[in-house]
């Protein structure tokens, strides 16, 4: 009922933004992964993983191309989630991977063969204060990771969420306590960072919002906290909570709706200017740009016709991903043109 609801609000209030519809590209006939599908990141050639490959909270797999093991914990009680993959100094690639259930980063190094497989694991980060992490961001410019997470109670308070920063080094440090956080996002620029923020009273989620921080990308210092977003105010969909979050090269944020199979598009300026509709997911849990070009929005989560399998939505051509532009740079790749605006061939609009 309350899905029902959300969404015949949705439809009535957002007529002026772009409506697209992705395309299944796993179902729950051939997927390898779970219903906590989570944390996708993608590598410098285009790739999407994604967290539970193989049902397991321990595990994360390769979700284009082949799906096939990236990594398994080795700590038995871990529960893996946000992926980001980024360029170090020497041009190598290497892959963070959070590890909510024991509070810390693990740094995949020593990348080998065309199977992704990396050769070294080390903890990178870790700090008993941090409430999970359950999801990341990368300023590539400093080597800096920042990280959220949550404690989920019936009633939330201010520290039942947390922000965090990892330097290059691996050393953490607490930037703020919040309500319950969980997507998180650096800007193209480096100069904004993004950080979902829910609320729960009595047991029911009663709003949903994006912050948004002045970021220094090389102390990780944020200042001028401020709400970019309420969806409270925007479309009556304050019980529908955010989960992961991208930007694309351009800037835009593209924001998962966990609940009501739609992602919001939102450009630079906060306005609202496009909603995905996923056809195979009800609870989009994350999302990343990939592909060839880097230009193809993979969206993930609980299957919607079986809901203990892990479904994969795309839609091709839509952007040029942030994280894709920045790695192809970083590595010395050609970073291929954007799109051209609009739509694309697989969305559909209404104005």
């Amino acid at each position: 009922m309350k899905v029902t609801l959300a969404l015949a609000l949705l439809g009535a209030s957002v007529f002026a933004a772009d409506e697209l519809t992705a395309t299944p590209l796993i179902s729950s006939s051939n997927t390898k992964f779970g219903s906590a599908i989570e944390g996708v990141g993608v590598d410098k050639a285009g790739v999407i993983y994604a967290t539970n490959f193989g049902d397991e909270l321990t595990q994360a797999g390769q979700v284009t191309g082949s799906q096939s093991l990236l990594y398994q914990a080795a700590n038995t009680t871990a529960y893996v989630n946000g992926i980001r993959f980024n360029i170090d100094s020497s041009g190598a690639e290497e892959a963070y991977i959070a590890d909510a259930a024991l509070h810390r980063i693990y740094r995949l190094t020593n990348r080998q063969g065309a199977d992704g497989a990396f050769g070294s694991n080390d903890v990178f980060c870790q700090d008993e204060g941090i409430l999970q992490p359950n999801d990341l961001a990368i300023a590539p410019s400093a080597g800096r990771v920042f990280l959220s997470g949550m404690n989920y109670t019936s009633d939330s308070v201010v520290g039942n969420g947390d922000l965090w920063t990892c330097d290059s080094t691996g050393a953490a440090r607490r930037l703020g306590q919040f309500h319950r956080t969980n997507g998180i996002e650096v800007s193209p620029d480096e100069k904004t960072l993004y950080l979902s923020e829910s609320e729960n009273k009595g047991g029911a989620v009663v709003a949903n919002r994006i912050l948004a921080f002045d970021l220094d990308a090389a102390s990780g210092d944020v200042t001028n906290k401020r709400v970019f977003a309420d969806f409270g105010t925007l479309d009556d969909t304050a019980a529908t909570d955010i989960d992961g979050m991208r930007t694309d090269a351009a800037g835009k944020l593209y924001v998962t709706r966990n609940g009501i199979g739609k992602v919001a598009v939102f450009a630079p300026s906060g306005e609202l200017t496009a909603y995905i509709t996923t056809p195979s997911i009800d609870f989009v849990a994350s999302l990343d740009f990939g592909g060839q070009d880097g230009t193809d929005l993979h969206m993930v989560g609980k299957c919607k016709d079986n809901d203990t399998k892990g479904c994969v939505d795309v839609v091709k051509g839509l952007a040029l991903g942030r994280a894709s532009s920045d790695l192809r740079k970083s590595s010395g790749g050609e970073t291929p043109a954007p799109p051209p605006t609009g739509c694309g061939k697989t969305g559909h609009a209404r104005k």
